[in-house]
């Protein structure tokens, strides 16, 4: 499919331009431009030390940067603009509970701007039901579970109805299974308010759930910026593909085109994509291994709609907890495979083996290799 644009969707909020922040002679952040358009999720992913809350302190007013320009809305700001941090809310990796009730931590930004108490109470029960935690006003906040916390961090967050929702890694610090449902949590809330929201991660997995839109951030630099899908699956560098758990973009040209179906020469392989783009197009290609599945190579296989059914020899294997990661080469073209190891055990998977691997056309992203952007 056709790699989504990387500008912003909606009209641009936040835009930040020629950002530098630098640290006893350190720099730390230098971002030429940076954009949180109107109504998405932008996640800013990348590995500790990286730049990435830093670089979300400067665009939510919560930090000077060194040097550079912040507007919101066309308007200039800065870190002093007390009217601009009104329109921000913020949840932290730590929730910050203040002893006492869930409904006083939840009311304090509202107390704060004199909104009345019968006015409170119903915003705060209002808020507490969208973020699961109905009927718990008169709880001690102290006596919460840690995604129960973090649920009433968020709540605090939301019940100003802030114009932007600044997010630091706000699930890093919770076990794997309760994370697992929160951040599910937070992406349902997110989408169905409508709230344009930057969220910093280091967990792809949790970037991939929340994010419409994502910057790949190292070294204090944005490398990569596009859609989800789009910069998820199509690394366009090295260490974007590293990073990422991705092997890098093949690169491939469209052959020819019928109905949005493209059928694509990738080494001396064809496999099937869906792209408007023309024939004679050079392309980069990607597949997620999550989206190939694998069979035994002359076995009689499932009626399947993948239109990409190819005989590939296993050229690797990768134990990686449940999963193994199956790299895969044939007629010089190489991609790799998710499976569970239940199924790496059945398919009695060794390197040298020739297996069929099946993935379907709306699962192999295209992108124009002229069209590879540089920076953000």
């Amino acid at each position: 499919m056709n790699a989504s644009a990387h500008r912003c969707g909606g009209a641009p909020i936040i835009t930040g331009e020629d950002i530098i922040v630098r640290y006893h002679r350190r720099t730390v952040v230098d971002v030429p431009r940076f954009q949180l358009c109107d109504g998405e999720t932008h996640a800013i992913l990348g590995p500790s030390g990286s730049g990435k809350s830093t670089l979300l302190r400067v665009l939510g007013l919560l930090e000077r940067p060194t040097r550079g320009r912040i507007t919101l809305d066309g308007r200039a700001v800065t870190a002093g603009d007390k009217g601009a941090r009104m329109m921000m809310a913020a949840v932290f990796q730590n929730p910050y509970l203040f002893k006492g009730t869930v409904s006083e931590n939840v009311a304090y930004g509202l107390r704060l701007r004199g909104v009345p108490k019968s006015e409170r109470d119903d915003r705060v029960a209002a808020v507490l039901e969208r973020v699961g935690l109905g009927g718990t006003q008169r709880q001690s906040a102290l006596r919460l579970s840690g995604g129960e916390a973090q649920r009433v961090a968020l709540a605090r967050a939301l019940v100003l109805e802030p114009r932007i929702l600044l997010l630091d890694e706000p699930l890093s610090y919770l076990d794997p299974l309760i994370k697992r449902r929160l951040v599910q949590d937070f992406s349902r809330i997110l989408s169905a308010d409508g709230v344009t929201a930057l969220y910093v991660t280091h967990d792809q997995d949790e970037a991939m759930v929340v994010a419409d839109r994502v910057s790949i951030i190292n070294d204090g630099a944005v490398i990569r910026t596009g859609g989800v899908d789009e910069v998820m699956t199509l690394p366009t560098s090295p260490w974007v593909a590293d990073f990422i758990g991705m092997d890098a973009a093949l690169s491939g040209t469209i052959l020819e085109s019928v109905e949005g179906i493209a059928e694509v020469l990738v080494g001396e392989e064809r496999v099937f994509a869906r792209t408007d783009l023309p024939p004679g197009t050079d392309v980069l290609v990607g597949i997620r291994p999550e989206d190939v599945m694998l069979f035994e190579a002359w076995a009689e296989t499932p009626v399947s709609s993948a239109r990409n059914q190819l005989l590939m020899r296993v050229e690797s294997i990768e134990h990686m907890g449940s999963t193994d990661r199956v790299s895969l080469h044939s007629n010089g073209m190489r991609i790799a495979s998710s499976i569970s190891r239940a199924a790496s055990r059945e398919l009695d998977l060794t390197v040298g083996a020739e297996v069929r691997a099946f993935f379907k056309a709306t699962s192999v992203w295209v992108q124009s290799a002229a069209g590879v952007p540089s920076g953000v």
